[in-house]
């Protein structure tokens, strides 16, 4: 059973629009992932920008792979290595944990991802 970075079961991240390296709804991984996609994150504007400068424009929706595009507000399993150079440079999205894999302690501390918890309420 896969984990989140709590040891719990892991939540699913988002059906809507569907997510994960697997498109199952989950950020969970296996080797072949090579962007390593374990972190559920709440899509922003100022973060959707800064993946599309980086290389990777995640605003265009891409038919071929089924891709609707995101907008902000979307909840999207993320590269761990992404959301790490966001967080450098300040434009990081907030977390959902109990839909962040546990693999994603591997590259950053607990303390950290909780500093980006997102907050429903």
């Amino acid at each position: 059973m896969e984990k989140n970075v709590f040891g719990e079961p892991l939540a699913i991240c988002s059906k809507t629009p569907i997510t994960g390296y697997f498109r199952d709804g989950l950020c969970r991984t296996i080797n072949q992932d090579i962007g390593t996609h374990t972190v559920c994150a709440v899509m922003t504007e100022e973060f959707l920008k800064f993946s599309a400068s980086m290389g990777n424009d995640l605003i265009s929706p891409i038919p071929y792979y089924q891709f609707p595009g995101l907008k902000e507000g979307d909840i999207w399993c993320l590269c761990v290595s992404r959301w790490i150079e966001a967080h450098k440079v300040g434009k990081a999205p907030k977390l959902i944990l109990e839909a962040t894999h546990e693999k994603t302690l591997e590259y950053t501390s607990l303390d950290l991802l909780i500093k980006y918890a997102f907050n429903k309420y």
